[in-house]
Order: C-alpha cells, then sequence, then structure tokens
C-alpha cells in the first residue's frame, strides 16, 4: 500500500544527527536536534521572548509584567504615616562602677560537656534535658538528668492511641 493513501508517514530511512553537529542523534519531534540542543534552544527563546516583552513595557511605560491591564478598577486611599529617625548612641566601652555595664553578645566559644566540661567540638550530643554532653555522659543515667523520660513516654503513647468508646446501642 502507498503511505499517502493510509496516512501514515513513512519510516525514517536511519538515525539522523542532531542539526547542531554535537556528535548526538536527533529527531524529528525535536527538530532534527538532539534533546540537550534542543531543551538550550528553547530556553533561548524564551528568554528573548521575556527580554522582548519586558522592554516593550518599560518603552509603554507600564509596569505591570504581564502586559494585561487589570479591567476592574477602585480607588484606594493609602495613608502613609512617617517616621522619623531615631539616632542612636552607642555606649562607650569602658563603663565606670555606678553605671550599668551593657551585656554583649558573648563569642561562641567552643563547645563543651556541661557534666566534665570537656571540648566536644562537633560531636557532642544534646540531651532532652537541654545540656550538650561528651560521648561519656551522654545517657540520661550518666549525668543525673531531669527530664522525666517516663511521663514523656505515656504522654506519647496517650497522643498516639487516643481512647476509643463505641457508641451504646439501644437494647431491644
Amino acid at each position: 500500500m502507498d503511505h499517502d493513501q493510509t496516512g501514515c508517514e513513512a519510516p525514517p530511512e536511519g538515525p539522523m544527527l542532531c542539526i547542531n553537529n554535537c556528535g548526538f542523534f536527533g529527531s524529528a519531534a525535536t527538530m532534527n536536534m538532539c534533546s540537550k540542543c534542543h531543551k538550550d534552544m528553547m530556553l533561548k527563546q524564551e528568554q528573548a521572548t521575556l527580554a522582548a516583552s519586558s522592554i516593550g513595557n518599560i518603552m509603554n511605560g507600564s509596569s505591570s509584567s504581564s502586559g494585561i491591564e487589570p479591567a476592574i478598577t477602585a480607588d484606594v486611599d493609602i495613608s502613609v504615616n512617617s517616621m522619623e529617625p531615631n539616632t542612636i548612641s552607642a555606649q562607650p566601652l569602658v563603663a565606670s562602677g555606678s553605671e550599668e555595664i551593657v551585656e554583649m553578645k558573648p563569642k561562641d566559644g567552643p563547645k563543651r560537656c556541661s557534666n566534665c566540661n570537656k571540648r566536644v567540638g562537633l560531636t557532642g550530643f544534646n540531651c532532652r534535658c537541654g545540656n550538650l554532653f561528651c560521648a561519656a555522659h551522654r545517657y540520661s543515667d550518666k549525668h543525673n538528668c531531669p527530664f522525666d523520660y517516663r511521663t514523656a513516654g505515656r504522654d506519647a503513647i496517650a497522643k498516639a492511641n487516643p481512647v476509643v468508646k463505641a457508641e451504646k446501642l439501644d437494647k431491644i
């Protein structure tokens, strides 16, 4: 049968190389380009249309990026309260005996174990009581942890397993 009568396309003779000569094979669906070249071309076209539309908006003086103006407009009263800039005076570093000492943000020193004061660095363990401990004191029985694990466990089980009660049925 002839391909013109059936409406089917003729099968391609063989694989076609990309028209950009990148070495990969292209297809008719991607305009005889490989997928990477086709994607790059589509991206360049999208950027070009975006640049052209933004230049057109700038030339026309509109600030709308979509180019479509809203059909409904309303009068909006906006009141702007002007704020006067406040000046901040710097505190002297040396304070006299009667003045209050301004607390400066302390430097983040090396992280230390709350029990033995050993430097832990990145290997410290945060406990549920909120303290940081070394490998020797990370367990709750090793540092006399004040956190109540029993009630925390009971609360977690109570939240996970709500009480289910069946409705009472009327007896006949």
